[in-house]
């Protein structure tokens, strides 16, 4: 679908798709532009990079994988005390780099972008999965960690629970699911959790730009543009509203969600003729 041209947005789309940055500058500059105008990058990098600098300085010259991790979760979740934010998981802030660099807590998908960064910065080549509801990062094929656990490694019954956990028997264990997670897919993945959050704590306005800025590299996402959708009547955007509930159930007619947006469209035109 068309949108209205948000110079924001495109300044976002211009800098995520340049080859020139790295994963960790765009997730920097997602913080910049949502929520952080006077972040200064290279501050943050550097505290990335004096991360992996006092690590290598302990470091042994034996460069096998087991050792590298072994030594990267000691000191970046013992001795640094870097450690998954369970008291208050959906803070958007767990999204952002920088807060996550100051505060030492996170969720798994930034707590993971520092993981992989500084495991690569001492040799170790490690990549993030996109395994549903929850980010791991694997060596290889065989061996599967969670940063977010403080790097403990996972066998399939880990992550089976972690799926029972979050879907209950809805879904079942595929090995696809740790298949390697592209840097575009993880910066969406990073958008749509503050989108979320954003939505959950009633911050419309913050939650529209997170669907704009998704709905510009996947324009067909139906899910998003479902959001978008219920954003748009959340500020009583009713026609736009409109176009984005019908566009949803064009692209999506067996969704399972349908009987919700045909009331919630059956409620706009309602206000509308009123």
């Amino acid at each position: 679908m068309s949108q209205k041209f948000d110079p924001f947005v495109a300044e976002w789309v211009s800098f995520s798709s340049d080859a020139r940055y790295n994963l960790v500058e765009k997730c920097l500059k997602l913080a910049q532009l949502l929520e952080y105008p006077q972040l200064k990058v290279n501050d943050e990098i550097e505290k990335i990079n004096e991360i992996a600098r006092s690590l290598k300085m302990i470091l042994s010259d034996v460069k096998n994988p087991t050792y590298l991790i072994s030594m990267l979760n000691e000191h970046l979740f013992q001795t640094l005390g870097f450690h998954g934010n369970r008291e208050d998981y959906y803070d958007p802030k767990n999204n952002f780099l920088n807060e996550v660099l100051e505060k030492k807590r996170g969720i798994p998908i930034t707590l993971s972008i520092i993981y992989v960064e500084v495991a690569r910065q001492i040799g170790l080549d490690l990549r993030i999965c996109g395994f549903p509801s929850h980010v791991v990062v694997k060596h290889g094929e065989d061996i599967i960690l969670d940063p977010f656990e403080g790097g403990r490694l996972l066998d399939i019954e880990d992550l089976e629970d972690i799926l029972f956990r979050n879907f209950g028997e809805e879904i079942e264990f595929e090995p696809e699911f740790l298949d390697e997670l592209p840097e575009d897919k993880i910066l969406v993945r990073i958008i749509r959790n503050l989108k979320n959050s954003y939505s959950q704590s009633y911050a419309y306005e913050k939650a529209m730009r997170c669907a704009d800025m998704i709905l510009a590299v996947e324009p067909e996402a139906p899910d998003e543009i479902r959001d978008k959708g219920i954003l748009e009547y959340r500020l009583l955007h009713n026609e736009e509203a409109l176009r984005y509930l019908n566009r949803y159930l064009e692209i999506a007619p067996e969704a399972p969600d349908v009987d919700f947006v045909l009331e919630m469209i059956r409620e706009i035109r309602e206000k509308i003729n009123q």
